[in-house]
């Protein structure tokens, strides 16, 4: 078993990528009433959070993720505010992805916030993938080596190392988790995305691509 396979770019609009969105929840306000991640009837169900002002001005769904899930992003600020502003909602892009997986809730708004096109879709079915299967997972991933390269188009390049060997696989029914995993080269992946700003002022990834075991993150 693995502890949580690598995040792939969505490549074709398929049926199950469309399941996979609608599951998601929405963050336009009209979802239907069907519009819930499959899985997310077991268990406690919990209302999304209200959107809150950041210091930004932009009104921002709120993200939490549960005990036991923590997401540590080295790199403190680069001294560049357009940077820094992409690196941070990067970061709240992550953790919208994990509380979709780890919070059995209504919806999770925050999915389709940080994330647009094949990365919506690509997020929609990874999520999807882990209530299929009945697993979640609980630990501590690092996130380092985060660079930001802009782009001629007016959009950047986001990259980053991804480091697993401290977060594991968990049985949403039983809530066992498993730590009998050996740590391999293969927790380790390197991501490369693609995010562009739209209207509201938030940096959304539209385009990701990943590779397991890269080299230059071992």
């Amino acid at each position: 078993m693995t502890r949580r396979p690598a995040l792939l770019a969505a490549t074709a609009l398929t049926a199950a990528a469309v399941l996979s969105l609608s599951a998601c929840g929405g963050g336009d306000g009209d979802s239907k009433e069907n519009d819930k991640i499959a899985g997310a009837e077991s268990g406690e169900k919990r209302e999304s959070p209200s959107p809150t002002a950041s210091d930004d001005g932009i009104e921002r769904p709120e993200i939490k993720l549960p005990k036991g899930v923590k997401n540590v992003f080295e790199g403190g600020k680069t001294g560049d505010a357009k940077k820094d502003a992409i690196l941070a909602d990067n970061e709240r892009r992550i953790n919208s992805i994990d509380e979709a997986i780890t919070v059995d809730a209504e919806k999770h708004p925050a999915l389709k916030f940080y994330s647009s096109g094949d990365a919506l879709l690509s997020a929609a079915d990874y999520v999807q993938g882990f209530y299929k299967d009945g697993r979640s997972f609980e630990g501590t991933t690092r996130y380092f080596n985060r660079q930001v390269t802009f782009l001629k188009s007016g959009a950047a390049a986001v990259t980053y190392c991804v480091d697993e060997t401290k977060s594991y696989p968990k049985d949403r029914k039983t809530g066992k988790v498993d730590k009998s995993i050996p740590a391999s080269k293969d927790d380790y992946a390197f991501y490369n995305t693609r995010v562009k700003k739209n209207a509201k002022g938030v940096w959304q990834t539209d385009s990701v691509t990943s590779t397991s075991g890269a080299k230059q993150c071992l």
